[in-house]
């Protein structure tokens, strides 16, 4: 209760505060004692034996984020780890982060504890781009989620799907082959295949979701897409928001950068649904009872008919298939003659340079 009554009276005094100053410099001046305080009340919480984690000693305001900087991977975590023990806590700003580096610990709270921890932490950019968790990566764990799932397992990761597009993954590959060997350039110059590799990956995808491809590089279509996802990549994983993200002070200052993410997605999800999903819809209208589900966006909208999830869930499941994370990651490099390509992240082929 004494907790509450602390928090409420050190934020209602710092909202009073910045609604009787319109000049930001007042602001600021009023808004840092207060937060201050409150950084210095749950030190002194933690020193009189409330279970927080051990973890390294936080700033006013900024938390742990002068020490850790935007580069918060791995290793400068099991680093720490061998300081602070295998649960720590870091403050970013106003949030707090536990940290498990053991595998046990993992186990208990991914497995043992998963309902609790099955939730995705959503952010102000993600709300935008996937409608405040109407997709299925970033909807909350539970029965929606697990009806969300099902419906994208069906058309995508069954052996029956493996069967079926097996021939299709061959043709696609066989492609790619035969456009490098009738380019002049890879006989004689040399050639960075990423583009054709990125057309290779956006047909197998297009083909399993809306029975459609494209021509060639030069294609509209193509080049508006992977636009489009490159630019959604570049937004969601910058690292420019995260001050807003974490210091809710600083929120308003997100203004600009948050419009163009609302602006890229009303654009995405336009093209999305004008080119792909409502031809799909005119087909399937068309067809009647004789419909035959030849493709995923198929399925997805007769589960939409079927009153298991709604238009929106739709258009945001063909979001969640296009995000930047499966499409874009296409890494390419040269090292003696040959051209090592990670594909999808899990997938390693190499190339050697085609004879004439």
């Amino acid at each position: 209760m004494a907790r509450l009554l602390t928090n409420s009276i050190l934020f209602t005094l710092l909202t009073l505060a910045i609604l009787s100053f319109n000049n930001l410099k007042y602001t600021l001046f009023l808004a840092i004692p207060f937060l201050a305080l409150r950084n210095h009340y749950l030190q002194f919480r933690r020193s009189k034996g409330e279970e927080f984690p051990p973890g390294p000693f936080s700033i006013p305001i900024f938390g742990n984020w002068l020490q850790v900087g935007n580069d918060l991977n791995h290793r400068i975590l099991s680093k720490m780890s061998q300081t602070y023990g295998p649960v720590f806590l870091l403050k970013l700003g106003s949030k707090n982060l536990v940290v498990v580096s053991n595998p046990e610990l993992a186990t208990q709270v991914l497995h043992s504890q998963g309902v609790e921890f099955g939730s995705r932490p959503r952010n102000v950019v993600f709300d935008i781009f996937t409608g405040n968790g109407q997709d299925m990566v970033f909807t909350i764990y539970g029965e929606h989620w697990r009806k969300m799932r099902r419906i994208m397992t069906l058309p995508f990761f069954t052996n029956k799907v493996v069967h079926q597009y097996s021939d299709m993954w061959e043709d696609e590959m066989d492609l790619v082959l035969h456009d490098l060997r009738n380019d002049e350039k890879v006989q004689t110059e040399g050639i960075v295949i990423r583009k054709r590799l990125q057309l290779m990956l956006y047909n197998i995808l297009y083909r399993m979701m809306f029975d459609a491809k494209f021509e060639s590089l030069s294609d509209p279509m193509f080049i508006q897409a992977s636009q489009f996802n490159s630019e959604r990549s570049r937004l969601a994983q910058s690292f420019e928001y995260n001050y807003g993200e974490y210091i809710p002070l600083l929120r308003p200052f997100l203004r600009g950068y948050l419009n163009r993410c609302r602006d890229l997605q009303r654009k995405r999800l336009a093209f999305f649904n004008n080119h792909y999903v409502e031809e799909r819809r005119k087909i399937m209208a068309e067809n009647g009872e004789k419909h035959k589900i030849t493709c995923a966006i198929d399925h997805i909208i007769d589960a939409e008919k079927k009153g298991e999830i709604s238009a929106e869930n739709v258009l945001y499941i063909v979001e969640n298939i296009n995000a930047p994370s499966g499409l874009d990651k296409v890494d390419v490099s040269e090292k003696g003659g040959q051209f090592s390509l990670h594909i999808a992240k899990h997938s390693t082929v190499v190339f050697k340079p085609i004879k004439a």
